[in-house]
């Protein structure tokens, strides 16, 4: 993950600096998040349908090589110039497949091996491990690109390569009896679906999400306020997607050493405000220190949204289900980052890219509000480890509450 996560970070720096060089567009910025956004919802549901069939550890593998693919093209395309949109464009469509080939179970992997007292501080340090690479990433993108931009994707190509061969020395218990399962059918590859829409707490977390990142994200923007507001270079560029790294990394390890104890729903709503918060502070601001550690704050209650929606739906999800239900998620994270990178792109060349990020951030803090009313039962969630999926698997009641005291037992729920 680190490798993999590295190499990403830093193709994206080229990518941004590259695409608005072109037309100096923020919707051209947009696009490029639509194109890697448009192939999800269409390969997902099989995606995820392959996670809980075959072994995820071969998914993750072919998933690197594809995307180091893409990026040995995105090298042949800088070599010829870099000068036509279609291409980048197209590449950023490729680039979404491979994720949407390969998210489903590399994020089915970890609650697959990991005991369940163990998970909410694993999925810490794993999120730790990928912000760890994007904090160096983006920094020695840019200053790769500032050298000779080719740089930038021959190391990106070896890393996905080299993460990819990583990839098959995990090694996973066979958790699933996959002999059993039922054949492919429709019914079976929407089962996540289903399994959703009837918890929850499940999808209040991941619509949150959504919606949050959709109107408060502003990473698309990041090279518009780069060279036009905060009037720096690649490698300032570079730094600017590093802070919120560097905040994330931060969160990420207070939560792998001390997981979140009670009040985790509580808790998911103040941090998705404090996110807005930061973004409108990101876009008022003219001074580059400043706007770093409001991207900083902003990847700090990003990286705790993200460990209490990620360890929420693990622990509410049987395994038989995981490819298919993080599928589902990955649709949703992948709506609120490329799709909002879209939204980030059009608005700003609608309203202005100030006015743009202030108006985000703005209805993310009132999403955190009402968020409240509209799904009670994310509110009332205590403990993360409490959280399980009900007896029969289907997802329509989930046994959410304090531990009772082993002197003194209670009719199961």
């Amino acid at each position: 993950m680190v490798s993999s996560g590295f190499a990403s970070q830093m193709v994206a720096v080229a990518v941004g600096w590259q695409v608005f060089a072109i037309h100096r567009s923020p919707f051209d910025l947009g696009l490029i998040g639509l194109a890697e956004f448009a192939p999800v919802p269409l390969l997902a549901l099989p995606a995820g349908q392959l996670a809980d069939r075959l072994p995820r550890t071969t998914l993750v593998f072919v998933s690197n090589l594809a995307e180091a693919a893409v990026v040995g093209l995105l090298l042949l395309v800088t070599i010829a110039g870099a000068q036509e949109l279609w291409q980048f464009v197209l590449l950023a469509a490729l680039t979404g497949a491979t994720s949407a080939l390969g998210s489903p179970a590399a994020r089915s992997l970890t609650p697959e091996i990991v005991p369940t007292d163990l998970l909410a501080g694993a999925l810490a340090m794993r999120s730790v491990g990928g912000q760890a690479a994007t904090i160096a990433g983006p920094a020695l993108g840019g200053l790769l690109f500032a050298i000779e931009p080719e740089l930038v994707y021959v190391v990106g190509a070896a890393l996905l390569v080299w993460a990819a061969l990583l990839a098959l020395g995990v090694k996973s218990p066979d958790a699933i009896d996959r002999a059993t399962l039922d054949p492919p059918s429709l019914n079976s590859v929407v089962a996540g679906v289903r399994f959703i829409r009837r918890t929850p707490i499940i999808l209040g977390a991941i619509t949150l999400d959504l919606f949050a990142v959709l109107f408060g994200g502003a990473v698309a923007l990041l090279p518009l306020f780069a060279r036009d507001i905060l009037h720096t270079g690649p490698f300032g560029l570079g730094v600017l997607r590093s802070a919120m790294a560097v905040g994330a990394l931060i969160a990420g390890l207070r939560l792998a050493r001390k997981p979140l104890g009670g009040h985790a729903g509580r808790t998911l709503l103040v941090v998705v405000g404090a996110f807005g918060a930061s973004m409108i502070v990101f876009g008022l601001s003219r001074w580059f220190w400043l706007s770093a550690l409001a991207l900083a704050v902003a990847g700090f209650a990003d990286m705790f949204s993200m460990n209490i929606r990620s360890t929420t739906v693990a622990l509410a999800t049987p395994n038989d289900l995981r490819g298919r239900v993080n599928a589902v998620e990955g649709v949703f994270v992948g709506a609120s980052n490329e799709l909002g990178a879209f939204e980030s792109g059009v608005a700003a060349a609608l309203l202005g890219a100030v006015p743009a990020v202030v108006v985000g951030g703005a209805l993310t803090v009132g999403l955190a509000v009402v968020w409240r009313w509209i799904f009670p039962a994310l509110a009332k969630v205590d403990r993360l480890e409490e959280v399980r999926p009900s007896a029969a698997g289907a997802g329509e009641v989930l046994v959410v509450g304090r531990a009772r005291p082993a002197a003194a037992p209670e009719p199961a729920d």
